[in-house]
């Protein structure tokens, strides 16, 4: 439900934007890579506008996702320092359990005496 409710309130309006610009910016607009010499054929590439925007959004979200993964980096070493030492704690508590000597039952014809209550 949380889903559809996320859909229908962010990701619909965001697509019905973005294409609304993709429509508005179609003319072809030169891109070039030598700022000294712009008419260089060679390094300029010409494509519709809206084509460098999505390129910008796309570079954004990622660039953004890897800052935010360099960030979280420390959580995720804490987080496997405390998995390793959970393991360490199973294996010892492990370890021990088969070092207890199981207790001896009793000889034949010997009862147990409880006693009254």
């Amino acid at each position: 439900m949380l889903t559809r409710i996320l859909l229908v309130v962010i990701v619909v309006p965001v697509a019905v934007i973005l294409i609304a610009l993709a429509v508005a910016n179609r003319a072809a607009v030169p891109f070039t890579l030598d700022p000294f010499n712009p008419g260089n054929p060679a390094l300029t590439i010409q494509m519709p506008f809206f084509i460098y925007l999505f390129l910008a959004l796309i570079l954004g979200v990622l660039i953004g996702g890897f800052a935010a993964w360099l960030r979280q980096a420390s959580y995720r070493r804490l987080a496997r320092q405390r998995g390793q030492e959970v393991e360490t704690l199973r294996t010892s508590e492990a370890r021990q359990s088969e070092a207890v000597v199981p207790p001896q039952p009793a000889a034949e014809g010997t009862a147990l005496i409880r006693p009254a209550p």
